[in-house]
Parts: structure tokens; C-alpha cells; sequence
């Protein structure tokens, strides 16, 4: 059965409404130039809880974009486990092919007018939408020529994101709709995006700073705004050197990460109803092990999921796990729990 996303695309848009909008902060950094090394990491910066879950989405699942005049129409390809936002959509996850998608926000973004001659996708579904029909990035940026993500608006508020793909061959694209136009940085040297101002003026931006002989005395922007966080993951991410094992690759990387994360109670905005976008989370998906790591930060423990002890066959049940339970640490492959269906 085609799962229907009207009263979802309702919802989520309730959810953008009354979630606080005035400016928004995430970080991803993507680890792709040393031998044996394949990952990307994030943090979700919000001035209140996502209500994060981990869900497990199997192959053969039809859907629907969500939107009334022709949505897109599909049926998985490939099963995934994501991170939702609200039980709504897929903010971060990554499918059994190794490709991973990355939702940030970007208050630029302006998808322009609907034009009904192209599918259209509420751009809360792009990720998942991505990581159910493609296997690396070039199918992926492809694939942006023949949809259109769709605003999702309510009391005044808009869904404005952008995304970010990388795939088990170390590519990358970085999509955003600005003016109503598409752009996309589509290569393996596009390594970090955080959020505003638009990509390519943020490009432009880092050509300021001089990292040529990098040390103790480099200046270094460290504030939260999100060119701060781009400059300094940048300037971490290019030292990195080859890890002796996955285990310290994975802590390598996440050390970057941390590093970019927004500290509780730093200031962000001098909204007094919004001021602080603390990071509530962290993701680090192992794409060359099939690992999708995950980090509460009001808790001490790192959890993981082993994709490849997951089972992604049609027909084999949607499944869902709240990652914020203080007891869960380590390995939670095992932990998750059927549900009936996706709520997304």
C-alpha cells in the first residue's frame, strides 16, 4: 500500500511553525582523503528537543512527496537507517549502499514558485528521499534535475534547508535552492557545510584565511555563528592524518565535530525567546564499516548500529529506537522495537 503524506506534509509543517526560527545552527564535516577512511559527521543545533528517534527503514516501502498537485511517487530501493526530527522527516541517515544525506538549515533557501511539471517533495522527505532511490552521489545530483523540493510554510515560518550527500567513494554534493535556482557543489573536496551565508559565498569567505603553516598561534574564529564553525572545522578537518584503527578514526573525526558543536547556553541570537541553539546531538556515519554512530549530549555515553546486522529486505518491518534514554550505550543494533509504520 502507497503510503500517503497529505496529513503528514500538515503536520510537518505545523512542526516548522512552531518550532523556533530565527536562526539555526548545524555543522557537517566529511572525512574522504586518507586510505581506508570513508565518514561524515554532524551536529543538530536547536533551541528545543527534535524529539530525535533512530528508525530502520526497509526496502519496498512505497511514498509519496506530500504534496497535492503531482507529487513524486516512489517505492525504496535501498533501506536505510535515519534520524528524524519531530517524527516527521529524516534530518541525517545513511542507506545500505554507503550513501549518506545531511540536512542543515540554510535561511537563504528560496525553492521558488511550484512548478507542477516536475515532481514535487516537501523538503522535510528530501533525505529520505535520497537515501531510498540512490547508491552513490553522482545518481543523487542527477536525480535534483527532475524534482522540486516544495517550501512548507505555516504562521509565517518556512522550512529552509539545504542538504549535503557523500557516498562509499568519497564523493560529494551540497544542494541549495537559492533565488528559486538549484545549486550544486558537486565534488570530493567539498567537505564541510554549516549553514549561512549560501555555500559559495562561504567559499569565498574562507579564502581570507591562511592555513599554509598551520600551528599553536593560527588565529582561529571561536564563535558559534556558522561561519566561525566552517572556517575552524575546516582548518581541523585538513590536519588530520591517517587513523592506526577505525576506533581512532572515529574519535579523530568526532573530535572535529565536538569541536564545531554550540556549547549549552552560548549565546546565538538576542531574540530573548530564542537565544541559545545549544547542539543536541551528534551523528558519525563509518561509511567504509557500515556503522552509524549517534551522541546525546546531555548524556556521557556514544551509541552504534551495525547496518549490515540489520535486515533491509522488503517487507521486513519499519523499526524505531529513542536514542535519548540514558541507559543505552554501546552497540544498540539489537535495541530497536517494531512499530506498525513510519509516521514519514
Amino acid at each position: 500500500m502507497r503510503q500517503t503524506l497529505i496529513p503528514t506534509a500538515l503536520a510537518l509543517a505545523a512542526a516548522f511553525a512552531l518550532a523556533p526560527r530565527p536562526a539555526a545552527a548545524c555543522t557537517r564535516v566529511l572525512w574522504n582523503d586518507q586510505p581506508g577512511v570513508m565518514m561524515a559527521g554532524r551536529t543538530m543545533d536547536w533551541a528545543e528537543s527534535t524529539q530525535p528517534a533512530l528508525w530502520v527503514m526497509p526496502r519496498g516501502r512505497a511514498r509519496e512527496g506530500g504534496v497535492p498537485d503531482n507529487p513524486a511517487k516512489w517505492t525504496s530501493k535501498y533501506g536505510s537507517i535515519v534520524t528524524s526530527v519531530y517524527d516527521l522527516g529524516a534530518a541525517d541517515g545513511m542507506n545500505e549502499k554507503g550513501l549518506v544525506g545531511h540536512m542543515l538549515f540554510l535561511k537563504a533557501t528560496d525553492f521558488g514558485p511550484r512548478d507542477p511539471a516536475k515532481p514535487g517533495l516537501l523538503a522535510g522527505l528530501w533525505v529520505q528521499y535520497l537515501l531510498d532511490n540512490y547508491a552513490t552521489v553522482a545518481e543523487a545530483v542527477a536525480a535534483m534535475k527532475q524534482i522540486q523540493p516544495v517550501m512548507q510554510e505555516a504562521h509565517g515560518f518556512k522550512s529552509t534547508v539545504h542538504v549535503a550527500v557523500e557516498d562509499a567513494g568519497g564523493d560529494s554534493a551540497i544542494f541549495e535552492y537559492v533565488g528559486g535556482k538549484l545549486t550544486v557543489h558537486h565534488g570530493k573536496q567539498y567537505t564541510v557545510m554549516t549553514n549561512d551565508p549560501p555555500y559559495d559565498r562561504q567559499l569565498e569567505l574562507l579564502k581570507k584565511y591562511d592555513f599554509r603553516n598551520p600551528n599553536s598561534t593560527t588565529p582561529l574564529p571561536g564563535n558559534v555563528n556558522p561561519m566561525d564553525r566552517f572556517v575552524r572545522a575546516t582548518y581541523f578537518r585538513n590536519l588530520l592524518r591517517k587513523p592506526a584503527s577505525e576506533r581512532e578514526g572515529v574519535a579523530a573525526l568526532m573530535s572535529i565535530v565536538r569541536n564545531a558543536s554550540v556549547p549549552f547556553d552560548a549565546p546565538y541570537t538576542n531574540d530573548p525567546r530564542f537565544s541559545v541553539y545549544n547542539t543536541e546531538y551528534r551523528t558519525l556515519s563509518d561509511i567504509a564499516n557500515g556503522v552509524y554512530f549517534w551522541e546525546y549530549t546531555r548524556s556521557p555515553n556514544v551509541l552504534w548500529v551495525h547496518t549490515k546486522n540489520l535486515r533491509f529486505e522488503a517487507g521486513s518491518p519499519v523499526l524505531r529506537l529513542d536514542p535519548t534514554q540514558a541507559a543505552l550505550v554501546g552497540d544498540v543494533t539489537a535495541r530497536f522495537q517494531q512499530v506498525p509504520k513510519a509516521p514519514f
